[in-house]
C-alpha cells in the first residue's frame, strides 16, 4: 500500500524552498552594513544578487533534467549543503570577491529546489492535493524572507553581518539532517500522471507553448520581484529614513504576506481556476504595488511604502505557485523536472536581471525613480503574457 505523505514531508519541502534564498535575503537585510564594511557601490552590491541568480539560471535546465534521474536524498544534499557552503564562504567574506564566490555557489542550490520539490510532490501526493501542497511549499521562500528580515539585522548589529551568515549556515545543516530523516522512500516505478491529451503527445518531444509562456511570465515577474526584494531595505533606510532593523521589518512584512498569499493562490488553483486568470490578477496588483513604491519615494510617504510592501507580498510573490502548478497540469510526471527547469531558468534569469538593472539605474540617477518604473513596466508585460496564455488555452484546451 502506498504510504501517504505527512506533515513532516510538507515541512521538508517548505524548508527546501526556503533555505536556498538565505544568502541573498541575508545580504539584502544587512545591505547598509555590507556596503559600508566592504566599501562597495550600490551597483556592486546589486551584482551579488545577479551572480546568485545568473548561476541559478545557467544551471536550471540541466539540474531540472538531473532531478528526473537522481534520488531525492541526493537532491536534498545539493540544496541544503550547497547553501550551507555558500553561507560559510560569505561568513568569511572580508573581501568582495569572496561574496561573489558565495553567490555563485548559492545559485545551483536554489536552482534545483523547484524541480526537486515538484518531483517529490508529483510522485507522493494525490493530484487534487498538489496545488495546495505547492502553495505551502512555495511559501517557504517567503518564510525565509520573514526569518531573515527579523533575525539577521538584529544579529548583524550585535555581532556583525558575517555572524548572521554563519547562523544561516547552521540553520541549513540542521534542516538537512531533518530532511534526510523524513524523506520518503523512492518509488521504484512512479505511476504516470494523467495529463491532457495535447501535452501527452508531446511527452517525448517538445514542450507545449504554455511552458514557454510560463517561463516568460516567470522572467518578467522575477525581474520585479528580486529588484524589490534586494533593494527594499536599502530604499526604506535611504529614501524614507527608516532604521536598519525597521528596513528589515519591511522585508519581513512582505514575507509574511507572501507566505499567506502563496497558500491562498495555491488553493485557488486547486479549485480549478485558470492559471492565466490568476496570473493576470497578480500582474495588475503588482503593477499597483510598484506605483505605490514609486510614490513613496517621490512624496516621502511611509504609508505608500507599506501599501507597496503588502501588494508585493500579496501578488508577485505568489506567481511561482501558479506557474509551477500550471506545469503539472500540462506535462507528464516523467518530465516534470525538466519542464520545471525551463520555467525556473526564466525565473532565475529575471532574478538576475532585476537587481543588476536596479543597481545600475540607482548608480546612474542617484534615486530609485527609474528603478520602480522599470519594475512597473515588467509587471505590465506580465499582464500581456497572461492574456496570451489565456488565448492559447482557449485554442488548445490544455491550460485551465
Amino acid at each position: 500500500m502506498k504510504q501517504q505523505p505527512t506533515g513532516a514531508l510538507l515541512f521538508v519541502l517548505t524548508a527546501a524552498m526556503g533555505v536556498g534564498p538565505l544568502l541573498n535575503y541575508g545580504l539584502s537585510a544587512t545591505s547598509p552594513l555590507v556596503i559600508a564594511d566592504l566599501g562597495i557601490s550600490q551597483g556592486q552590491f546589486g551584482l551579488l544578487a545577479t551572480a546568485v541568480f545568473a548561476s541559478a539560471a545557467v544551471s536550471s535546465s540541466w539540474l531540472g533534467r538531473l532531478s528526473d534521474r537522481i534520488s531525492g536524498r541526493a537532491q536534498l544534499i545539493l540544496i541544503f549543503a550547497g547553501t550551507a557552503v555558500a553561507l560559510v564562504v560569505a561568513a568569511l567574506g572580508q573581501h568582495y570577491a569572496l561574496l561573489l564566490l558565495a553567490a555563485l555557489i548559492a545559485g545551483p542550490a536554489q536552482a534545483i529546489s523547484n524541480p526537486t520539490t515538484n518531483r517529490i510532490i508529483i510522485h507522493h501526493v494525490a493530484p487534487p492535493k498538489r496545488p495546495g501542497w505547492i502553495g505551502v511549499k512555495q511559501s517557504g521562500v517567503q518564510g525565509s524572507q520573514l526569518f531573515v528580515g527579523l533575525v539577521f539585522p538584529a544579529v548583524a548589529l550585535w555581532a556583525g553581518w558575517q555572524a548572521a551568515m554563519a547562523l544561516g549556515a547552521v540553520v541549513a545543516v540542521v534542516l538537512l539532517a531533518y530532511g534526510l530523516r523524513h524523506l520518503p522512500a523512492e518509488n521504484p516505478a512512479p505511476a504516470r500522471t494523467a495529463v491532457p491529451a495535447a501535452s501527452g503527445r508531446r511527452s517525448e518531444g517538445r514542450f507545449p507553448a504554455s511552458i514557454w509562456l510560463f517561463a516568460g511570465y516567470a522572467l518578467l515577474a522575477g525581474l520585479g520581484m528580486q529588484a524589490t526584494n534586494v533593494y527594499l531595505p536599502l530604499f526604506a533606510v535611504r529614501e524614507l529614513g527608516f532604521a536598519l532593523v525597521l528596513g528589515g521589518v519591511a522585508a519581513g512584512v512582505s514575507g509574511v504576506v507572501g507566505v499567506s498569499s502563496r497558500i491562498l493562490w495555491g488553493r485557488r488553483m486547486a479549485t480549478g481556476v485558470r492559471a492565466s486568470t490568476l496570473l493576470a490578477l497578480m500582474g495588475v496588483g503588482a503593477l499597483v504595488g510598484a506605483a505605490a513604491l514609486l510614490g513613496a519615494g517621490e512624496f516621502g510617504s511611509p504609508a505608500l511604502l507599506w501599501v507597496g510592501v503588502v501588494l508585493h507580498g500579496a501578488t508577485v510573490l505568489g506567481a511561482n505557485v501558479v506557474t509551477m502548478a500550471g506545469v503539472m497540469r500540462v506535462v507528464p510526471a516523467a518530465r516534470v523536472g525538466a519542464a520545471t527547469g525551463i520555467v525556473s531558468m526564466g525565473m532565475y534569469t529575471g532574478f538576475a536581471a532585476g537587481p543588476l538593472l536596479m543597481g545600475l539605474l540607482l548608480d546612474r540617477t542617484g534615486n530609485f525613480h527609474s528603478g520602480w518604473l522599470l519594475v512597473g513596466a515588467g509587471y505590465l508585460l506580465c499582464i500581456v503574457l497572461a492574456l496570451v496564455l489565456r488565448s492559447y488555452g482557449n485554442r488548445a484546451g490544455v491550460v485551465r
